[in-house]
């Protein structure tokens, strides 16, 4: 006699429904909806106010902001693009090989080393731009290096930060994986390395470039360590839009928000499309 119940998901699914007609659900969610999204459409309707300074009501609209935007930040944008891809394919370079060693061997040894590659992401920015920072200029002081300041700090600095996000992922797109299609190249005489690159690496395509992408974000947006880390007469988009906050407040900010909004919107739906970002963790 077949059982033609519920299944226990279709239940699940009717209580969380049954939780969101809740007058009180609701409300929770549709707060938290306008807490993400009133921010965003502020800023893009902002950006096309036709006044120098902001203020309600606009006088008129204009998209005048837009063009003089580029050109007064593209050498913070350039400097921003440059770092975050140098950044993000070292992450790439050395996170991909450590998440894969991580995935094969556990032992204390290992789990100590992940730890330890994990460990920026609990630790704040801030502390880890100032002891860097007081790093470089202990060494410079000692060895006469000029460190401080230097593009090559900078990148490493960024790089501390994004290759937890390239291993994290990379675990993730190895979590499922079956290793019996290596067992069987090795079988049939493939070295650990051509296996590792004709069997492994396509199996976690998506994720290597998902964290790829995410990488290039995390460093493209990053402030904290770039403040204490940038040489004089160089800056980056973060650091050129907080300086110039400090003295103007007018719409041409709201519309380089806007710019990076769709900027960074165009690589999730990359990743969405062409990564298939949610099969990374499957």
């Amino acid at each position: 006699m077949s059982d033609t119940g519920p299944s226990a998901s279709s239940l699940g699914l009717a209580e969380k429904l049954e939780w969101l007609a809740r007058p009180g659900a609701t409300a929770l969610v549709v707060s938290g909806i306008i807490t993400v999204f009133a921010p965003l459409i502020l800023t893009v309707y902002v950006s096309f106010f036709d006044d120098k300074v902001i203020v309600f009501p606009p006088q008129g609209y204009s998209l005048a902001w837009y063009g003089s935007s580029i050109p007064q930040f593209i050498s913070p944008l350039l400097t921003s693009l440059k770092l975050a891809l140098l950044a993000g394919g070292l992450s790439l370079l050395f996170g991909v090989p450590a998440g894969i060693a991580l995935s094969r061997y556990r032992n204390r040894g290992t789990q100590g080393i992940g730890t330890l590659l994990l460990a920026p992401l609990t630790i704040p920015g801030i502390a880890i731009g100032l002891a860097i920072y007081v790093f470089a200029i202990t060494v410079e002081l000692r060895t006469e290096l000029p460190l401080a300041g230097s593009m090559a700090l900078l990148v490493l600095a960024h790089v501390l930060i994004t290759i937890p996000w390239v291993i994290r992922i990379c675990l993730a797109s190895l979590t499922n994986h079956d290793r019996v299609t290596e067992e069987a190249a090795a079988s049939l005489g493939a070295s650990p390395p051509r296996v590792i690159w004709r069997v492994t690496l396509p199996a976690m395509r998506n994720g290597i470039v998902a964290s790829g992408f995410f990488a290039f974000i995390i460093s493209f947006e990053n402030l904290e360590i770039s403040l204490f880390l940038v040489s004089p007469g160089m800056s980056t988009l973060p650091i050129a839009i907080l300086q110039y906050l400090e003295y103007r407040l007018d719409p041409l900010i709201a519309a380089i928000s806007v710019l990076q909004i769709v900027g960074i919107g165009a690589i999730l739906f990359a990743l969405g499309n062409f990564a298939n970002l949610g099969r990374v963790a499957r």
